[in-house]
């Protein structure tokens, strides 16, 4: 079957020097012509085809070469300039998922001041939670969908160290590799998105919101053009990055006590599932004007956004904070703080990063 191709044109107005020196670097000859008086050489390598040509009335591109031993190419060199001006450079072909050092700070991100909602991927809206993402360990979306119905989705996966997608509001439909057919996500339930597995978002309803963590804030979308959803085998138990799929529902879950925050919760399932990379509970109260001990925690990151109802945050050195739904913040560890004045439907959502 043909295939097209594509080409990058380069100057060249000394041919034999441009062709050697592509050679040194890892290219092959392919094409050469005129045979008599050589005008054009056509040469490839590292998955693209250069068009070498004596008479283009063109600047000299760049190209970025993807290699896992760069100094195979670069030797001690930051990058190579070929005879006729082409900037080679080099980098890591295998991603590698940042570890950023944390930059803990307190921080309330409320949604009555209307901070600023920007169209992202497959045309989703989103609002930052965490605006300065605590110097890259964090990201911390609310996202919506308007007007429901088909997502113009593709397969995909992310290279990440955690991902968590918790429905706040109306419904998804998604689907996930090797974890059986499509299933709806509804409000109060969530998901993990393991290490590159591959997913799909098909549909969703009117007016659909959900909380998305990624830790840490900026990784690696891939789109998969050849894998098909949903898979034919189901293996809920496979291993993606040393963890497992988890969907938790809110109808089959069960709630317990936290005398310390004098709130209930429901434990989602996802420490055991991502192996303790994150912890994430879903507190509610059902006893008015509640209050919590003086509390503090050791995590890396502790993030809680505020799902139903209201109450009012104390962290020591700052101002009262009084909370309410679409409401998040962050708190640093071994800082004092206080949970009061619950409102009677208080419902949040709180996820620990060790």
């Amino acid at each position: 079957m043909y295939h097209n191709q594509a080409q990058i044109i380069l100057p060249g107005t000394d041919l034999n020097a441009e062709m050697s020196y592509f050679e040194r670097i890892g290219f092959r000859l392919d094409n050469i012509f005129p045979d008599d008086d050589p005008e054009v050489a056509v040469m490839s390598g590292y998955g693209i085809q250069l068009r070498i040509d004596r008479s283009a009335k063109v600047s000299p591109p760049s190209i970025h070469i993807l290699s896992d031993n760069p100094k195979d190419i670069l030797g001690i060199e930051n990058q190579l300039l070929s005879p006729g001006g082409t900037v080679i450079t080099v980098g890591i072909k295998t991603y590698q998922v940042p570890a950023p050092l944390t930059k803990h700070k307190f921080e309330v991100r409320k949604l009555r001041d209307e901070a600023p909602w920007v169209i992202g991927r497959a045309g989703m809206q989103y609002r930052d939670l965490v605006p300065d993402r605590l110097g890259g360990g964090i990201m911390a979306s609310h996202i919506r969908i308007p007007n429901g119905g088909p997502v113009p989705d593709m397969v995909h996966y992310h290279t990440i160290g955690f991902q968590l997608i918790y429905c706040y509001r109306g419904w998804v439909k998604l689907v996930y590799e090797d974890q059986g057919p499509p299933f709806i996500l509804s409000a109060g339930d969530c998901v993990t998105q393991p290490p590159e597995i591959r997913h799909r978002v098909l549909e969703a309803s009117d007016n659909l919101e959900v909380i998305e963590i990624g830790v840490p804030a900026e990784h690696m979308t891939t789109i998969d053009h050849e894998m098909e959803l949903p898979t034919s085998d189901i293996r809920p138990e496979r291993e993606f990055g040393n963890q497992t799929f988890c969907h938790h529902q809110v109808k089959e879950a069960s709630w317990s006590s936290d005398s310390i925050k004098n709130l209930q919760y429901r434990d989602t399932g996802i420490h055991r599932a991502t192996m303790g990379v994150a912890s994430v509970k879903v507190y509610g109260t059902h006893s008015k004007h509640g209050f919590s001990q003086t509390l503090s925690h050791q995590q890396d990151i502790l993030f809680s956004f505020v799902t139903e109802g209201s109450f009012s945050l104390q962290v020591e050195g700052h101002p009262v904070h009084n909370l309410e739904k679409g409401d998040a913040f962050v708190i640093p560890p071994n800082l004092n703080y206080q949970f009061t004045d619950y409102s009677a439907d208080l419902e949040l959502l709180e996820v620990a990063l060790p």
